[in-house]
């Protein structure tokens, strides 16, 4: 229960209290081979590349274990939590663009630039879209989206 005058840790964005142009990054994230492994068996990706190392290793174009894109995507909406927890009501769209592959042990973080902010004609909630980038330790893309997100607002 909260307590009268205390902040709750970890509470996300309203609409309001974003602006085109603002800019944050998250923490990061390395991606493990168990993770890969956990993925590709939780949502039966059973392709190949994944499951077998000899296949990988001759006759792939990419030879080292890497992570599939949906799973990146998921990381970086994990690593993005804190900025909608308890605020996010409804994800509406985007368009999604792998760049590079994720390898295994690879280190992910996530930038993001608010690009559309705007309230709806219904209640107090507000669009925001954003441009997030996932990057990994060298500062290179891996996969960038924009998704359009509703917002609650302020009470």
């Amino acid at each position: 229960m909260k307590q009268p005058g205390m902040k709750q840790l970890g509470a996300g964005f309203y609409w309001q209290d974003l602006t085109v142009g603002d800019r944050f990054k998250s923490w990061g994230r390395t991606v493990l081979e168990a993770d890969i492994a956990s993925f590709v068996n939780l949502v039966g990706l059973h392709e190949v590349v994944f499951t077998d190392r000899e296949f990988l290793r001759e006759k792939s174009v990419i030879k080292r274990p890497f992570a599939p894109g949906a799973l990146v995507y998921s990381f970086a909406e994990g690593l993005l939590l804190p900025t909608m927890q308890g605020t996010g009501m409804a994800f509406l769209n985007m368009e999604l663009d792998m760049k590079r592959p994720c390898f295994a042990g690879d280190t992910i973080h996530v930038e993001v630039e608010v690009t559309e902010v705007r309230q709806t004609s219904k209640g107090n909630r507000g669009l925001v879209r954003t441009c997030n980038r996932v990057l990994n330790q060298d500062g290179e893309e891996v996969l960038t989206y924009n998704p359009l997100r509703m917002l609650k607002g302020r009470e």
